[in-house]
């Protein structure tokens, strides 16, 4: 047992000796292959278009960016407040749309592009667009900070396409709040308005009502030929006067109830008679009028300036030479044993 270990020992190290003689005698074809190869990665290295990364990373606003929006809301308006997670929550999902990516391929990366290429494939050219620009969550525990990146030859370029993506989802979600506070303005305006017109006119049929209670009380008051309150001297004409209302209306006299139903009769307005009339219409007036200055609100915050990078992330150069040179070796090692094993065939086969 101990003799056909050492037998196979022996048989290893001996090929492993052949492995080692095959591999010099066919140290020209491997150098050789390994030089070209690590040639080739140099001069792709050297002559790749460089592409530099721009990168911004967007945040929610601060209270102070989105006061303008709460003017007027909250409290007994009836309005609920805009928080800051609603307005960023906004800008988020206008971010992230297609069809915000959509708009700008067709107004901004479409004419960047030579006359040539715009007459390709939209499909490809759109696959291409989505490669230049990306978008995502800066970490998964901090859902709130996310970053676009811009991946282009120009820096310059990419670092102001970043910025105009993110103003443009800005733009977009500014104004779609801005509506949104501009419809619950109106809306509210609207019911106060209703509330006016509903109080103008129960007061025009309570006037009418109560015409026609004095009315009723004036006939009374003729058919007894009351034309005066009575005079009591003692202390119940007070109680009296006080209850002059109701079944005892008549008891104000025909002359007094007179002038009041032409009075009544020739109100020109009930407004000063309705309670809280005026500021109702005073909050309809300032509901139907508000308006939001854009320029005063931000729908997002940025973490640092913007700057155009000066640094190529691709290609990697030194990355690029290691591995092309790896990969010449291996390429030379593999040509050199199929090199070797064949012409060894083709030697028994002749003597053969």
């Amino acid at each position: 047992m101990r003799n056909e270990r050492e037998r196979l020992s022996g048989s290893d190290e001996i090929d492993l000796f052949e492995l080692f003689g095959v591999l010099w005698k066919q140290k020209v074809v491997i150098i050789s292959i390994g030089l070209i190869v690590a040639a080739f990665a140099v001069a792709y290295a050297l002559l790749a278009t460089p592409i530099y990364e721009a990168r911004v990373i967007v945040q929610p606003p601060t209270h102070n960016d989105i006061a303008q929006l709460n003017y007027g809301r909250g409290g007994s308006s009836g309005l609920n407040v805009f928080s800051v997670k609603d307005v960023y929550g906004v800008y988020l999902r206008n971010l992230q749309s297609e069809s915000l990516r959509r708009e700008f391929f067709r107004k901004v990366y479409l004419p960047s592009l030579p006359e040539e290429k715009r007459k390709g494939s939209q499909d490809a050219l759109y696959n291409q667009f989505r490669d230049v620009l990306s978008l995502g969550a800066v970490n998964k525990d901090s859902s709130d900070r996310f970053f676009v990146t811009s991946s282009q030859p120009d820096p310059g370029q990419a670092a102001q396409w970043v910025v105009h993506y993110v103003e443009m989802a800005g733009e977009r979600a500014k104004k779609e709040i801005i509506q949104n506070a501009r419809a619950d303005a109106l809306v509210k305006a609207d019911n106060l308005e209703q509330q006016v017109r509903a109080e103008r006119e129960s007061a025009r049929k309570q006037r009418e009502d109560q015409i026609a209670q004095l009315t009723e009380a004036l006939r009374v008051a003729r058919s007894i030929g009351l034309e005066r309150p009575p005079i009591i001297s003692n202390n119940l004409s007070g109680e009296l006067s006080a209850g002059m209302d109701g079944s005892l209306t008549y008891m104000r006299g025909s002359k007094a109830l007179e002038a009041e139903i032409e009075n009544l009769r020739n109100r020109a307005s009930d407004d000063p008679f309705i309670a809280k009339l005026r500021q109702r219409q005073e909050a309809m007036a300032f509901y139907r009028a508000l308006q939001v200055d854009p320029a005063v609100v931000q729908v997002y915050g940025q973490d640092g300036a913007i700057e155009s990078p000066d640094r190529p992330v691709k290609p990697k150069k030194l990355i690029i030479v290691v591995l092309g040179a790896i990969l010449g070796l291996v390429l030379g090692t593999v040509v050199g044993f199929v090199r070797h094993f064949g012409v060894s065939r083709l030697r028994n086969g002749q003597l053969g």
